[in-house]
């Protein structure tokens, strides 16, 4: 998915892919807790992948994209599995177990994580500012989580804490298996053959899917479809966009700011008020991303070489080093 034509600056569409995709993630919390009461994990997850696959491959032919180079398919392959597949089974098992405020502050340990790997494994720098900026948010995450497992109804529990974790670890893992893929396929296609990996991955839940299907209730399917066509199809693909222009660990550093947009939807959309702990661990997440993000800019002065004593002209530079 190419945008060299469009007028809009490069940096303001690599800055609306990640809003729209931080946004679109941050919702998928709500909807899996919602679908996940009628569906189980497995065929939750494969219900999602198959609607988003299915969207993914219209885009492909009406971008007359056809299959990745070689070179591309080992990413494709180890994000499909790990990221597509696991990270979703495991979030719609944990987030049975824990609220959504706490599996959004478990899988947000992620960009950590991320970072780390990117930085062992593509030799990504960890400025100072991304490191205070993950730090600010961190706590922001951790604050936001307390604080919304610590209501009249909420509990947390052992399984659900670790399955999170899981889902982190795999978010982390699929994204650093995705960056070098993109130096080969566009960001649509290594998200669709992704996706449709990890659909082929969850093909052993077809049973569990045709068996819960005729007996949800259409609230639970239509969250399933949103999951699916959203969150999956849409947001991977500007996810994609996004880390083909930016370091893995700079990127991650944004989805810090889902915490605090889940307790914006979760107020909109439960009617569930959130208290002034939580609502200042989000301002903390935000915090977080804008330093993380935050680049000054140093003015850029024209060097003039200085005039000898003798009163020589100064011999013209060769080239600029910097």
């Amino acid at each position: 998915m190419t945008f060299r034509s469009s007028p809009i600056p490069p940096g303001v569409l690599t800055a609306g892919a990640v809003t729209f995709t931080v946004f679109a993630w941050a919702s998928a919390f709500v909807s899996i807790r919602s679908a996940g009461a009628a569906y189980s994990p497995g065929a939750l997850a494969l219900g999602r992948l198959l609607a988003a696959s299915l969207v993914l491959g219209v885009l492909l032919l009406i971008r007359r994209q056809g299959l990745p180079p070689r070179e591309a398919w080992r990413g494709i392959l180890v994000s499909g599995v790990v990221w597509f597949c696991g990270y979703t089974i495991a979030l719609n098992w944990g987030e049975r177990l824990v609220d959504a405020g706490t599996a959004s502050l478990l899988v947000n340990t992620g960009p950590i994580l991320m970072a780390l790997l990117a930085a062992r494994l593509l030799g990504e720098a960890l400025p100072p500012r991304l490191l205070a900026g993950m730090a600010v948010s961190f706590v922001g995450a951790v604050v936001v989580g307390l604080s919304m497992s610590s209501g009249s109804g909420g509990s947390t529990s052992l399984l659900g804490v670790v399955l999170c974790l899981l889902a982190a670890v795999a978010y982390a893992t699929g994204v650093i298996a995705q960056k070098p893929a993109l130096s080969y396929g566009t960001p649509l296609q290594i998200t669709a053959y992704s996706c449709m990996t990890g659909a082929v991955a969850c093909l052993p839940f077809t049973g569990q899917l045709l068996d819960e299907l005729p007996r949800a209730p259409a609230s639970a399917t239509l969250n399933m479809v949103y999951l699916g066509v959203v969150p999956t199809a849409l947001a991977f693909t500007t996810w994609t966009y996004a880390l083909a222009r930016m370091p893995a660990g700079r990127l991650g550093a944004t989805t810090y700011a889902v915490p605090a947009i889940v307790v914006l939807l979760s107020w909109a959309l439960l009617a569930e008020v959130p208290g002034w702990l939580t609502l200042l661990g989000g301002l903390l997440c935000l915090a977080g991303v804008a330093v993380s993000r935050y680049a000054p800019r140093t003015p850029r002065t024209p060097h003039t070489p200085a005039t000898p004593v003798d009163g020589t002209p100064p011999a013209p530079a060769k080239g600029n080093r910097t």
